[in-house]
Parts: structure tokens; sequence; C-alpha cells
């Protein structure tokens, strides 16, 4: 007998977007809002003012204890035990074929203790591969007396996804916006002295707020952490704040298509088991020089004729989208992961796997719009970058 699926999950700001006369969409097991208006004025309200994105449906897992610095850089691929306190970094899960799990952001909370941040879709895959690392890594041994450090004991992996809502508030008016919310002090570093891809603590009417220089959308922002029972209290005043700055609700269409032009990957599109880091432009986030992490040994496994990830540009309005082909004359060398006709530029942009023989920066290839064959050139990642 066939199983029903599970209905999706509701984030715990589902009445506010029901309010706001929000579109829906399944996303990783959840229904999160995909637009509220039109995806281009939600674009483009980050990009000149900022935007208000709900990212509830992303995991939390909490790890801390004795060597979780040390269990992280097993587990990840990136070195997190030269992590600072009060910084975060990207990072990625990988399976033992060197294939990528998912890709998560690290916030380092203190000295054996970290916030990892992963995606919604991936979150039972990733909460196995911290459960399958537990049980296979070996810590290394102590070569002196440790200092007494906060956590439990022993290693410990709590999965708090339920316990928070995360709302991202992204572009150039961002920090007034916050600055001027009310309920929200900053207790920890100031907003003007936070740099990016750090963190710094706070409160919203007397509950914790965890507040990060971090996002997906290619602007400067933050990305709020928050009790559930919190959120829509939070949400409402964010928005209230804003009202004068032009900030706006947006949806998911929108925060694909801000990701797109930053060169951002998305899991399911440019990123996935059969892809490994290098690959995907992301050999970078993986420290090589360690003695042994989950996957070492499957990165240097993969044929030499890969197919690597690229970005395309062409003219006119018609965009290629995911899984179209790409050719180089009449041979197909590749597929399109994610395409847009891109609100700031004007013009449509794509990212591609295709072969390396083609991946060359300036290489003129054409992509299959139902049939149409549209010129297309290979350039750098990413097609936008905001201004310092």
């Amino acid at each position: 007998m066939t199983e029903t699926p599970a209905p999706p999950r509701t984030s715990p700001l589902n009445d506010r977007h029901e309010a706001l006369g929000a579109s829906f969409t399944d996303f990783g097991g959840w229904n999160m809002p995909v637009r509220y208006t039109s995806d281009l004025a939600e674009h483009r309200a980050v990009r000149e003012a900022a935007g208000l994105f709900d990212i509830s449906h992303m995991a939390e897992f909490r790890v801390e204890g004795e060597s979780a610095s040390g269990f992280l850089d097993y587990v990840l691929a990136g070195r997190l035990s030269t992590m600072k306190i009060g910084k975060a970094k990207y990072s990625l899960v990988l399976a033992e074929s060197g294939g990528i799990v998912d890709d998560v952001i690290v916030y380092r909370l203190g000295e054996q203790s970290f916030l990892v941040i992963s995606n919604a879709g991936n979150r039972d895959a990733v909460a196995s591969a911290f459960d399958l690392a537990q049980r296979t890594w070996v810590p290394a041994p102590a070569t002196e007396v440790p200092e007494p450090v906060e956590g439990t004991g022993t290693l410990a992996v709590e999965d708090v996804t339920d316990h928070y809502a995360l709302i991202a508030l992204q572009g150039p008016e961002a920090r007034g916006i916050l600055s001027s919310t009310p309920g929200v002090e900053i207790t920890g570093t100031a907003l003007d002295e936070l740099g990016y891809y750090a963190w710094t603590e706070g409160t919203f009417d007397g509950a914790p707020l965890f507040v990060a220089r971090t996002g997906y959308t290619g602007e400067d922002g933050y990305e709020l952490m928050i009790p559930t029972a919190h959120a829509a209290a939070l949400w409402d005043a964010a928005l209230a704040a804003g009202a004068d700055r032009g900030l706006v609700p947006c949806g998911l269409a929108a925060r694909d298509t801000l990701r797109l032009e930053a060169g951002m990957p998305l899991y399911g599109h440019e990123l996935s088991r059969d892809i490994v880091p290098a690959q995907a432009g992301l050999g970078r986030v993986v420290a090589v020089d360690k003695e042994a992490f989950v996957g070492k040994d499957g990165l240097s496994s993969g044929p030499a004729d890969a197919p690597v990830l690229v970005g395309l540009v062409s003219e006119g309005r018609r965009a290629g989208r995911a899984g179209y082909a790409v050719l180089h004359g009449d041979d197909t060398v590749g597929e399109i992961t994610s395409g847009a006709l891109s609100p700031t530029l004007g013009h449509p942009v794509a990212m591609a796997f295709v072969a390396p023989a083609a991946s060359a920066i300036g290489t003129e290839l054409s992509i299959d719009v139902r049939g149409t064959r549209i010129p297309a050139t290979v350039t750098a990642l990413p097609f936008y970058r905001r201004n310092a």
C-alpha cells in the first residue's frame, strides 16, 4: 500500500504570509511564500532598498562539548577549528564519495560551541551525516590538559530547528531598518562594527536574538534567529520600521533570481551528491591538507573530464532554464542548472555544467531554448556584485 506523503510544514510566520496575500509553494517539505506581489518588484526592492524574507525552513544544529571543533573538522570539508568566536564560515557536508550532501554556514558561538545552518530539504541528510560521523570519528589525543570549556563534557549534536524562526533582512537599507526596529537591542558587537560573515547578540522584547551579517542575495544584510514564539512580532516590527525605507516582504522567487545574479549555488541545481566541490568552483572551501575528513578519499576518484560549473550570458529576452541543453557547434557539451532573465542586468543569465574544453571564459556556446538556439558566452561568476 502506498503511503500518503506528509503535508508540507508551515512556518511560524504562516499567518502573516496569508494576511499579506502571499502565493505559496512546497519547498523542501515546507509551505513557503513564493511571492507577495510581483517577482520583479520584490527583486528590485532588495537591490535598491530592502526585502524581508522568511527563511524558517532552514535547519539549525548546535554542536557543543569537548573537541566540537575537531569533530566539525572531520565531518565538514573546511577547517572550522581555526575560526574565531563571533565569526561565520561557509562549508560543505560531503559523502564518502566526495559528492556534496549539503552546503552549510557555521557560526562559532564559543570555544567549543557552534551553530550549523543547513538547507531545509537536507535536514535529515545532514543529521544522518552528523550521526554517522560521531560513530566513525576518532578524536586526536590531547597533548596537554585542556582548559575547561563551555558545553557538555562529551560531544553533543542537537537539532534545534523547531525551536527557532529565521528571518532575513537584505538590502542597502537593512542596517538602518534593523537599527530602528522597535524592541531590538544589540547587546554584543554594534551593527556598524560588525564585519561580513560575523554575528552578534541582541534581544527583541527581552527574547534572545541572534544577528548574523550573512545572506543569500548578493546584498548586505542580516539573518535573524529568534525563538518561534517571538517571530511574528519581530516580523511585524521590522516591516513597520522599514515602511518609509522601501522595505517589502519577499518570497522565494525573488530570492532565487537574487542568488542567481550573485552566482550562489542552490542545492539540487548546482550542488548534489553527484558533484564534487571542485566541479562547482568550491575547491577553495575544502581544506585538503587536513589529515582526515569525511569524503577526502573520494575527492580524487572522479574523472578528469568531469563537467564544471560556468556562468553564461546571452542577449535578448529568452532565458535558458534548468535542464536546457548547452551546445558547442553541433555537440551537446552541458546542461543549464539555473537560468533567468536578470532583473538587475536586463539580459538572460544562467549557470551550467559544461565539458572542461568548453569552459574557458569567452567561449561562444548556445542554449537550446525549446528548439531555438540562443547564443551564449561563458563569463566569470558572479554576474552581479554590489558596491562596497
